[in-house]
């Protein structure tokens, strides 16, 4: 993914160093679900080399438990960069059964107690709308923490979901259904 044309601060795997994957399984697109997350460890990051070191410590872990890649599709640090992990196309390793029907972004930092920083929050947003602009998101997604899909504390209580509008989340959905496969 280039980065150059995104209306935030973007960094492809080429940008911060990534190891090459060993699971490059296709995402269906339009995707339905997207899945948010919490780092809990690594802490928040705020700057890009911290971001950039965060997501070599995540990948690394995450290929430590044979999962071939770092898990999530993208993470977004609290100086408001976007990273890119599995990207738009490829099936992550962070929410159980919906993996191949949502795009997982991990918030880097523990945000159990305290709410992300405001950039933070709104490069969230601008991804994910980016993502419906670019193709690979339904425009009716859904949108579900991570104790949505898996029994855990993951995104934390206080990302989950702080007032002020995110638009498609769905409260009440647990465990999304599994969905027919269809690819662009």
């Amino acid at each position: 993914i280039d980065g150059k044309d995104y209306p935030f601060p973007f960094y492809s795997r080429a940008d911060w160093n990534t190891d090459p994957s060993t699971d490059v399984r296709p995402l269906i697109t339009l995707t339905p679900y997207v899945v948010i997350h919490h780092t809990y460890e690594p802490p928040a990051c705020n700057d890009t080399a911290q971001c950039e070191a965060a997501m070599k410590s995540m990948q690394d872990y995450h290929k430590s438990l044979d999962w071939g890649d770092i898990g999530y599709n993208f993470c977004v640090g609290s100086e408001g960069g976007a990273y890119e992990g599995r990207g738009w196309e490829v099936v992550g390793i962070h929410a159980g059964k919906a993996n191949s029907i949502s795009i997982g972004i991990c918030l880097i930092g523990d945000w159990r107690e305290q709410l992300p920083p405001v950039q933070q929050l709104e490069t969230t947003k601008a991804l994910i709308e980016e993502g419906v602009k670019r193709g690979f998101i339904s425009s009716d997604y859904k949108l579900i923490g991570h104790r949505q899909a898996l029994p855990t504390e993951c995104p934390g209580t206080a990302l989950f979901f702080p007032r002020g509008g995110w638009g498609q989340f769905v409260p009440q959905m647990r465990y999304p259904p599994p969905l027919k496969k269809t690819h662009k």
